[in-house]
C-alpha cells in the first residue's frame, strides 16, 4: 500500500493498545497524565536506530497516531509543508531496496576509500535489505520550492520517532533510499507529485531483540559570547 497523506488526514484522538511479545503497550492523548507514561527525557535518551525487526507491520490506528504526532512539530511560517507516503507492500519495498542498493553502493565505496577503511560493502550484497525487514516505510515529502521545508520534515520525523519509541516500536532513518525515492519512475508509482521531494525516509516496526546504546560526543561549542 502506498498513499500520500496530508496533515488534515493525519489526525486521530483517543487511545490505543497493542500487545507484542507478551508486553502490552498503551498510549494516546487521553493517557498523558498516567504515571506509566514515558517521560520525554527517557524517550530522547532511550531512542535507538533499530536495524533488526520481527515480522509484521503496524496497523492503521498506530500509523495514524504516529502521523498525528509528527505534524505537531514546529514549522516555518506555519506552512506545514509535510506530506506522507506510506509503503507496506512487500513487493514495493523489495523494489525500492534493490534500486537503493544500486545507487548507494558506489557512495559507500567512496566513503570507505576516503577514510582508509576496508571491509565488505553491504549494499553490494544481494541478500541485503536496506529496510532491515521492517514492514512499514514512511516517507516524509514536501514541495521542493517551500522555504525551510527540509528542516520542517526532519522535525516531524523526530516527533514520529520519539513517539514510536514510547509505544515500544523501532524506527530508523534510511537515508540511502532517498535517491531512489526521488527518481521520476518511483515518484510516479508512489504518487509523489513532480514538484515534491522525498526528504525523510524512515522505517517503523516491531524490534527484534535489543539495540545497544551508542555513545555520543559531548556538545562542541564553537564560541560563546
Amino acid at each position: 500500500m502506498a498513499v500520500l497523506v496530508g496533515p488534515d488526514e493525519a489526525n486521530l484522538s483517543g487511545h490505543f493498545a497493542i500487545k507484542r511479545h507478551g508486553v502490552l503497550y498503551s498510549w494516546g492523548p487521553a493517557m498523558t497524565n498516567q504515571p506509566d507514561t514515558m517521560s520525554l527525557e527517557r524517550a530522547v535518551y532511550g531512542r535507538r536506530s533499530v536495524r533488526t525487526y520481527a515480522p509484521g507491520r503496524i496497523d492503521d490506528d498506530v500509523l495514524s497516531f504516529l502521523l498525528d504526532a509528527a505534524v505537531q512539530a514546529p514549522t516555518a511560517i506555519h506552512q506545514e509543508p509535510w506530506r506522507f507516503v506510506i509503503v507496506q507492500s512487500e513487493h514495493r519495498l523489495k523494489q525500492l531496496s534493490e534500486r537503493a542498493k544500486e545507487l548507494f553502493a558506489p557512495e559507500v565505496e567512496r566513503l570507505h576509500h576516503a577514510h582508509g577503511q576496508a571491509g565488505d560493502n553491504p549494499f553490494a550484497q544481494p541478500e541485503f535489505d536496506v529496510f532491515y525487514g521492517a514492514g512499514t516505510l514512511i516517507v516524509i515529502c514536501a514541495p521542493s520550492a517551500a522555504p525551510f521545508a527540509e528542516a520542517d520534515c526532519w522535525l516531524a520525523a523526530q516527533n514520529l520517532m520519539l513517539t514510536a519509541y514510547a509505544m515500544g516500536l523501532g524506527t530508523c532513518v534510511i537515508g540511502s533510499a532517498a535517491q531512489a525515492l526521488n527518481e521520476p519512475s518511483f515518484k510516479d508509482s508512489l504518487g509523489i507529485p513532480t514538484e515534491y521531494t522525498a526528504i525523510a525516509p524512515l522505517i517503523v516496526g516491531f524490534p527484534k531483540g535489543e539495540t545497544a546504546p551508542q555513545t555520543r560526543h559531548r556538545p562542541a561549542i564553537l564560541s560563546r559570547w
